[in-house]
């Protein structure tokens, strides 16, 4: 072969063993951008998966500021420390670990089904919570209300007692009192009573008891004196002195009533004042004037 020849043919093989370089170094630089690309994306996800985490995490952490129930925040609790954990270990894989990296995207998936779970309980909770609210402050309303008519029934009943008490009151009506001279005749003059006669009514009342009672009349001399021999009855918690005392059976109907008290000392002319008292109360009061 002579050297021309030999010149061409090196000249093809050289033209293409250029080529074939050529090939192998586009291919491989084809692999090396694809093989770039591929670490940015797994990078990529890698963060996307910490970022998911750790809401999570903190969204277990909010929960547990939402509900008073012990129970249902230690197990959220722990579901946070689980969180933080596969966290902890995303973050020391690298994102070329693919094997890791799938088993902890596997984790994810688990812990987002947990996560939805407890946020339906909670939700539920809450609604039931404040259903629960609702019916006490209902409760408590009408309660309110209760105690309100309560309180009005007891007011009434006291007024009522108040009026029932009042009404079974005895009343003395038509009080009138007399000076008489030894002759038993009415005295023209004060100073020749030698006795004072007073005359009343114990009215009728269907509402007071029944049975014995005691009357007592008391009479004021116009010097605010009473003309008594001592003796006393209780009367709003003190002791009043009495002229004169009568007991009676008392039916319910009216009942006339006459009682007597023996002058033994100077009358003065003027106003005398004359009271009467039954079951602790003060049923009937009058006024005479005697002259000289």
């Amino acid at each position: 072969m002579d050297k021309k020849k030999i010149i061409v043919i090196a000249s093809v093989v050289v033209v293409i063993l250029c080529g074939c370089v050529g090939y192998l170094i586009y291919s491989l630089s084809e692999k090396s951008a694809e093989h770039e690309e591929m670490v940015k994306l797994a990078e990529m996800d890698k963060k996307e998966m910490e970022n998911e985490y750790a809401q999570f995490a903190k969204q277990y952490n909010e929960m547990k500021t939402q509900i008073n129930n012990d129970s249902l925040i230690a197990q959220l609790d722990k579901e946070q420390q689980r969180t933080e954990e596969l966290l902890a270990e995303l973050k020391r894989v690298k994102s070329t670990d693919a094997a890791e990296i799938a088993r902890l995207k596997k984790e994810l998936a688990t812990v987002r089904a947990i996560m939805r779970g407890y946020i339906l309980e909670i939700d539920s909770l809450n609604r039931l919570n404040q259903a629960l609210t609702t019916e006490n402050q209902q409760i408590k309303a009408q309660y309110s209300q209760a105690q309100t008519h309560i309180s009005s029934l007891q007011s009434e009943k006291a007024s009522l007692s108040d009026k029932v008490a009042i009404a079974s009151q005895l009343d003395a009506t038509g009080i009138s009192m007399s000076a008489k001279n030894k002759r038993g005749k009415n005295a023209r003059k004060i100073k020749d009573a030698k006795q004072l006669v007073v005359n009343f009514t114990i009215a009728k009342n269907i509402t007071a008891t029944t049975g014995m009672k005691s009357i007592y009349v008391r009479i004021l001399k116009p010097t605010n004196e009473v003309l008594t021999n001592g003796n006393t009855f209780p009367y709003e918690n003190k002791n009043l002195e009495y002229s004169m005392k009568r007991d009676i059976e008392y039916t319910g109907d009216a009942q006339n009533v006459t009682l007597y008290w023996d002058v033994n000392e100077f009358l003065s002319a003027g106003t005398y004042r004359v009271s009467i008292f039954a079951d602790g109360n003060n049923i009937g009061n009058a006024s005479v004037t005697f002259e000289k």
